[in-house]
Parts: structure tokens; sequence; C-alpha cells
């Protein structure tokens, strides 16, 4: 026996372990729950002095909009500034026709990454065309072009404000939180309030929700330009703007790019959805094949976005990677030695120009895809394998969604909401401080006492309960594969591919194989969710047991180890945090995608979200809603969050009772 060992079981017998903590509140939270079940619940109203009173706030402001014309003048200066850029585009878009389109994109995409690049974009947007949804494709690039425009114009410049700022810092940090932690559908009720429907609302709608990823990366590429950079040009007589302009702008070219794509791809995540507030684009396709549940026509519309995306991916990743200072003079030089490339940049220019004389001189036919071309389409064999899938598969799909919701869905569902309310939130606020500390226990218990006060309770604990079975399901497949990734090299390579196109894709896409297999339901709305959500938690879980460090494993290997005891008492204990980490990123995003899940059954917060939109005495209660799924996200981001960000002293102190267990 060492002195470590000594010494580690002496202070166990003085502290209190964490173990015994956890098993301690949770018997009091049983034994409370058993004398008190069913007292001080809260069930759901279907009107209420909440909702009405949002409801009088939505007429009050459309009376000030009518009778106040300095706040009319902004609000449709506003309104109509984004009409005309998004309209200004669309026309740019339709005036070009199809050729012109896609030769361009052929070009850019070849001039950014080379011939692969540039095939994707001739053959992505040549199945756009195939697939008879060119129109609608245009629409929702617009909308997608409009927004990163706006989003880019301000959120560069703020990240370079809060990258210099530490007040700005402070001021701005904490509402991109709240920006982020919000459900998509939630960023839509006060701008339809201010500017009611259509592609104006959809542009505003999507560049608030894009621009937070632009601000965070700008800052983090201006923060990450070496001092001793800055320092130089300092000492040379540089003012601040010049060594911005000169130094740190260029040195920062590489992340300011990446925060470009990540806001495009945000972008089209949420233009697809803004079909709901009358949004134009892909996403009436969508919306109309599921209200009638022709899967197929789903499959096409869907199909089309994911192609979209991918484009719109590559082609900006890689021009972002093109803006490395660091090779740009090597590529450079490279550039001026491979003449071919050049010969080749300079065939697509002159085949771009041919088209777009070809849409001048037959605009009609360049104008709509001919019907002989747009002739592909993947209904039939879609349909008829849901079909099949509905008719021979029935036992299984069925019976697993049944078992998964008698069985474990509506059990917790039950206890949530015959729990009194003050005992969830003392639970809530009890795990936060265990787990995060006391400031986040405070907000978490703010945050539930909010929803109280919105008298949302009981539909919140509903949500509640899918949130959490997602979670679980999303963490056990995702730890699972992010394990098996760590431990191969062959594995991690074969994933790798289905990630990067999972984490591509629009939400929306999500709800096709859960639609396919078990129809709407609120077991639908979860498998949709845990979809979702694997694949980040899949990279951080793999990311984790990568970094432990080399010399752990081999004083375990040199103990006799197994690879499953490495696992168990090296790699997972080292790696918590970023476990930890993996399970905050998961819960977020499966309560974002439960919203969504309101339009395949979800129910409950996401289906008073919709129904807020869809009929106007609701909005009250839509409002409310979306206000109690930004708190629910608040304060599960705070009972986890913490847990993922333990101290280095603390991963130290595991790390060194890892190496005395492994010592002989």
């Amino acid at each position: 026996m060492t002195a470590g060992t000594l010494a580690l079981r002496g202070r166990r017998a003085v502290a209190l372990s964490p173990r015994t903590t956890w098993l301690a509140l949770g018997a009091m939270s049983v034994a409370l729950y058993l004398v008190f079940r069913d007292q001080w619940i809260l069930p759901h109203e279907r009107d209420t002095a909440v909702f009405q009173a949002f409801n009088a706030a939505r007429d009050n402001i459309d009376e000030v909009k009518r009778t106040v014309p300095p706040v009319s003048l902004v609000l449709d200066a506003i309104r109509g500034t984004t009409d005309w850029l998004y309209t200004t585009i669309l026309g740019i878009l339709v005036g070009l026709g199809w050729p012109a389109v896609i030769a361009l994109s052929t070009f850019l995409g070849y001039a950014a990454g080379g011939w692969r690049t540039g095939l994707l974009a001739l053959s992505g947007l040549g199945v756009l065309g195939a697939l008879d949804l060119w129109d609608p494709s245009m629409k929702t690039l617009a909308v997608t072009l409009a927004a990163v425009l706006v989003s880019v114009a301000i959120g560069v410049p703020l990240g370079i404000l809060v990258a210099k700022s530490n007040r700005a810092r402070a001021v701005i940090t904490p509402i991109l939180d709240v920006l982020q932690i919000m459900p998509q559908y939630a960023y839509f009720i006060p701008f339809v309030v201010l500017f009611g429907i259509g592609a104006a609302s959809a542009v505003i709608v999507t560049f608030v929700y894009s621009m937070p990823a632009a601000i965070r990366i700008t800052a983090l590429g201006i923060r990450g330009v070496p001092a001793a950079s800055v320092e130089a040009a300092e000492s040379l007589g540089s003012t601040a703007g010049q060594v911005l302009r000169k130094v740190e702008l260029p040195l920062a070219r590489k992340t300011i790019g990446l925060a470009v794509n990540q806001t495009i791809m945000l972008a089209l995540s949420m233009v697809v959805i803004t079909v709901v507030i009358d949004g134009p684009g892909l996403g009436e396709n969508i919306i109309k094949a599921i209200q009638v549940l022709n899967v197929g026509a789903i499959f096409d519309a869907g199909l089309a976005i994911v192609i979209m995306a991918i484009i719109l991916d590559r082609v900006t990743e890689q021009a972002s990677l093109r803006l490395d200072s660091r090779s740009g003079a090597g590529r450079a030089g490279a550039a001026r030695r491979r003449l071919p490339r050049r010969l080749v940049l300079g065939g697509l220019a002159l085949a771009s120009l041919g088209a777009i004389g070809l849409s001048a001189i037959a605009p009609t036919w360049a104008g709509t895809v001919p019907e002989e071309f747009a002739s592909l389409t993947f209904r039939e064999p879609v349909n008829d394998l849901v079909d099949w899938i509905q008719a021979n598969l029935y036992f299984l799909t069925i019976g697993l969604k049944d078992a998964v919701t008698a069985g474990v869905i509506s059990p917790i569902e039950k206890v949530l909401r015959s729990s009194p309310f003050w005992l969830v939130i003392a639970i809530g606020g009890a795990m936060a401080a265990m787990l995060s500390g006391l400031r986040a226990a405070v907000i978490t218990v703010v945050a539930l006492a909010g929803i109280v006060g919105l008298q949302l309770w009981d539909h919140s604990m509903v949500t509640l309960a899918s949130v959490l079975v997602a979670t679980a399901i999303t963490l056990g497949i995702g730890a699972l594969i992010g394990i098996l990734a760590a431990s191969s090299d062959a594995v991690s390579r074969a994933v790798r591919p289905f990630l990067d196109a999972a984490q591509t894709l629009p939400a929306f896409v999500y709800l096709l194989p859960a639609l396919v297999l078990f129809s709407p339901s609120r077991f639908t709305a979860i498998v949709a969710a845990v979809i979702f959500a694997v694949p980040p938690v899949v990279r951080l879980v793999e990311t984790g047991i990568r970094l432990v460090p080399e010399t752990l494993i081999e004083a375990g290997r040199a103990s006799g180890a197994t690879r499953l005891q490495l696992l168990r008492k090296i790699q997972l204990p080292v790696a918590r945090p970023a476990l930890l980490l993996a399970t905050n990123q998961g819960i977020i995003m499966v309560l974002g995608m439960v919203v969504l899940g309101g339009l395949v059954g979800g129910g409950a917060l996401g289906f008073d979200v919709v129904s807020g939109f869809a009929q106007r005495r609701d909005f009250g209660l839509g409002l409310a809603a979306g206000i109690s799924m930004v708190l629910l996200g608040i304060a599960l981001d705070r009972i986890s969050q913490g847990a993922g960000r333990r101290r280095l002293e603390d991963l130290g102190e595991r790390a060194a009772k890892v190496q005395v267990h492994a010592t002989p």
C-alpha cells in the first residue's frame, strides 16, 4: 500500500464523497415526491391572464405602429430595406437564368477549391434543376444570401469590438449566450409582431439567428493574432486603426472566412423553417408535404436542401482556407507555375459570360428549366418504400414506439407532471449548485420560477420529459460511437463522412427518417432529436478520449490493465470534462429539435409555439411558450455547463489518483 493511497483514503474518510451527496439528494427527492405527489401541481389552461396580456401587448404595438409616425417610419424602413435586398438578389438570380447560375457557380467552385469543388457545384445545381425545384431553390438561396450579407456586415465589426473591448465583451457575450440557447422557433415571435410575415421577416429572423456565429468567430480570430505581430506594428508607430487593417485583419482572414462559412450554414438551417412565417423557398414544399404525409415529396425537397447546403459549405470552406495569409504566398507562386489551372479558370469565365449572354438572348428558355430536363424525382420509389416499411415492419417500428412511449416516456412525464412545482425547482437548483456552483443554481431557480409565472409549467414538464429521454438515448449512442472512434482510426475514418454530412444538414431534414419509420407522435420527435444531436456528441467524446495523456495509458498498461480497464479507470475519468461538455451540448441541441417535433406530433411547448403563429388568438400562448423554451434551455444549460468546466487542478487530481491506483 502506498502513501498516496493512504492519503487518498484518509481524505475520503473525512470528506463527504460526491456519490454520497448525490445519493442523499436522490433519496430526499424520492421521499418528498412520495409525500407530496399530486399536490402543488399546475395544470395547463388554454387561456390565462398572462396569454391575454401578451395579446394585449401585441395589439398595443400594432396601435403604436399605426399611430406613431416615427416608429412606423423606422419599422417600415427596416422592412423595406430588407425586402429590397431580398428581391434584388432574387432578381439577379432569376435574371441570370439557370445556365448562367450553374456556370458562375462552377467557376467560383473551381476558383475556391479546384476541380472537385467545381464539379460538385456543377452537378449539385444540375440536380436541383432536374428535381424541378429550381425556382424554390433560388428563393431559398436569395433569402440565405441576403441574411448572410447583413449578418457579416454587422457581425464582423461587432466581433472586432468584442475582441478589442472588455466592456463590450461583458455586454455582448450574455446576449449571444441567450441567442444561442433560444430554440429556432422562439426567434419568430418578436419579429412577426414588429414586421409581420413574409420574405422580409424571414430575412430578419435568419440574420439575427446566424449573426452570433459571425461575432464569436471573428472575435476569436482577432484575439488569436500573435501578440508579437501587434507589438511589432505598434513599435513602428502604427495607430490602432492601422494595426487592425494591416496586421490583425490580414492574419485573421482565415478565421473570418470560417465565420462566413458558419454563418451561411446557420442561415440555411433557419431559412427552411421560416416557412411558418410565410418565408419563401423550399420550406414551402416541405411543409405542404408534411401536411399530407407525402414522404416522397419531402425527400425531394430535403435532398435539394442537402445539396445546396453541401455546395455552400464546401465552396466557402475552401475559400476560407485560401484566405490563410501564412500560405498565400506559396499558393500564389504555385498558381503562377500552374498554367493549366489559369487556362481552366479563363475557360470557365468565358463559359459564364456566354451563359449570361444566352440568358439575355433567350430569357424565357433560360428562366425556367426545360420540362424534359426537370424529370428527376424520388417520390414514387420513396413512397413505395414507406408503404413497404409500414406494411412489413409495422410490428417492429410501432412496437418499438409503443414500448418506449409506455415504458419510458410516459412514466417520466407522469412523475414530472405529478411532482410539486417547488420540488422540481429545488432539485434543479440543488443539481446546478453541486455541478456548476451557486451562481448557476440561482439562475436555474429563477428560470424555472419564470416558467411558473408564465403559467406553462405542465407543458414544460411534458417537453422536459421528451428532452430527458432524447438526451439519454443521444448520450448512449454518441458515447458508444465516440469511444469506438477514439479506439480505432479505421472507425474514426469510417464515421467522419457521416458526421460531416449530418452536421451540414438543416434541422428540418431530420424529420424525414423519423416520419418514415414511426409516423407522427412524441416518439417521432424524440427520434428526430436524437439523429440531430448525436454527431456533436460523438465528436466531443472522441476528442476527449484522444486527448488523454499517453503517459497515463502507458502506466495503466504497465500495471497489466486490459483495454476495458484502461477505458473505465483511466480514459473515461480523465476525459470527464469533455464527456460532460458533450452532455451539455446534447441537451441544448435536443431541446431545440424537440420544438420542431411540434410539427410531427411532439406536442407541448413545440405545438404551442407553432399554433401561436397559425392562429392570431393563440399569439399570447405562442409567445409564452417561446419564452418558456428559452427559460428551460437556460436552466438545463446552467445545470450541465459548469460540470464540463472542471478546473485544471481537479483534472490533475483525478489523474494523480489514477496513477496511484495503477501503481503495482
